[in-house]
C-alpha cells in the first residue's frame, strides 16, 4: 500500500521544529497512553529505537522505563534530530555511571523505512504518531521486523482514517483537491504486520476530540501537526475567497456547546517478531521439548 506522500516534502515540513511544537500536546497525551500499554509487557531491552522521534520528548520516557538500555532516537528531519539533543542530555543522570557503557540516548537522522542498523539489532521499536507520514507503511513494517531481534517488540501509534474528518468535510466545500492524508485503516495495518512477518499483532483504536473556540485556532493546530505532504495537493496559495468559504464551512460544524471540534482516530498497535520457521537455506526448523522423566 502506498500514498502520494513526498518524503522530501515531509522533511521540509518538519525542518522548523518551533512550528511543530504547538501541537506537541497531542503527542504527549498519546505517548502517555502508549506507555501504559508498554507497561503491561515484561521485557528488559538492551537497545530501544524511537522511530520518528521528532524533538525527542519520548526519549527520556523510554530511558526512564529501561535505564540500562541504549535508546536510539531517529528522525527523517535533520533539524528535528538536532532539536532532540536537549532531551537526550536531560535523560542522562548519575545512574548512567553505574550502567553499561552503551546505556544512554543517541540520536541520528534517517528514514525509518530504511534503517542504518543490521538485522537482529533492536529489542524494542517505539514509534509515536510518525508512521502516517511515510508513503509505504508496509515497507516500514518489513524494515522494523528486519532490525528486531527474535521476540523483540514493535509498539506504534498512528492516525486512522476518521482523523480530521471535520477538516476534510470543510475543504470539500472549497475545492476537489486533497488536503488531508489518506490515513490507513486499523485492519489494514494488522494485515500488513502479518504480511511483514510479525506474530499475533494486537490492534486497538480510540477517538480523541479536541475542541476550539475559533476556526483560526483549529487551523493553527492542523498546520502545527505537519501540514500537507501530498504530491496531489494544490500548488498555489489559497485565495481569500476560498479561505473564507473554508472558515464558513468549519463554522457550520460548531457544536451545541459553541465549540468547534477536531476528531483524531488514534490507532495503537503492537506485535512481536517470532522465531524463524525456516533456515536461510529454506530448511524447516522444528522445535521440540524433551519429555520430562516421570
Amino acid at each position: 500500500m502506498s500514498a502520494p506522500i513526498g518524503l522530501a516534502r515531509v522533511r521540509r515540513l518538519f525542518a522548523r521544529p518551533q512550528l511543530v511544537a504547538p501541537s506537541d500536546f497531542l503527542r504527549r497525551e498519546i505517548a502517555g497512553r502508549m506507555r501504559e500499554r508498554l507497561g503491561l509487557v515484561r521485557m528488559a531491552p538492551q537497545r530501544v529505537l524511537d522511530a520518528g522521534c521528532g524533538a525527542g520528548a519520548d526519549l527520556p520516557l523510554l530511558q526512564k522505563a529501561y535505564p540500562a538500555a541504549q535508546v536510539l532516537g531517529l528522525d527523517a528531519a535533520q533539524a528535528m534530530a538536532a532539536a532532540a539533543r536537549p532531551a537526550s542530555s536531560a535523560g542522562k543522570s548519575l545512574l548512567n555511571r553505574l550502567l553499561p557503557a552503551k546505556a544512554g540516548i543517541d540520536l541520528l537522522a534517517g528514514d525509518f523505512g530504511s534503517l542504518p542498523f543490521g538485522p537482529n539489532s533492536i529489542d524494542l521499536v517505539w514509534s509515536n504518531l510518525a508512521l502516517h507520514w511515510h508513503p509505504q507503511p508496509d515497507r516500514v513494517f518489513a524494515e522494523w521486523r528486519r532490525v528486531l531481534r527474535v521476540d523483540g517488540l514493535l509498539m506504534f501509534s498512528s492516525f486512522g482514517p476518521d482523523s480530521l474528518r471535520e477538516l476534510r468535510t470543510a475543504f470539500a466545500e472549497v475545492d476537489d483537491l486533497a488536503h488531508v492524508l489518506p490515513f490507513v485503516d486499523m485492519h489494514d495495518f494488522g494485515d500488513q504486520l502479518v504480511e511483514a512477518g510479525f506474530s499475533t499483532p494486537v490492534m486497538d483504536m480510540e477517538v480523541i476530540t479536541v475542541t476550539y473556540d475559533t476556526a483560526q485556532a483549529l487551523l493553527a493546530d492542523v498546520r502545527a501537526l505537519g501540514g500537507n505532504p501530498l504530491a496531489t495537493r494544490g500548488r498555489g496559495l489559497m485565495g481569500r475567497a476560498a479561505f473564507d468559504r473554508l472558515q464558513a464551512a468549519l463554522e457550520r460544524g460548531r457544536r451545541a456547546d459553541g465549540k468547534l471540534a477536531l476528531t483524531f482516530e488514534v490507532i495503537y498497535g503492537h506485535a512481536f517478531r517470532p522465531a524463524p520457521r525456516v533456515t536461510a537455506a529454506g530448511e524447516a526448523i522444528v522445535r521440540f521439548q524433551p519429555r520430562r522423566p516421570e
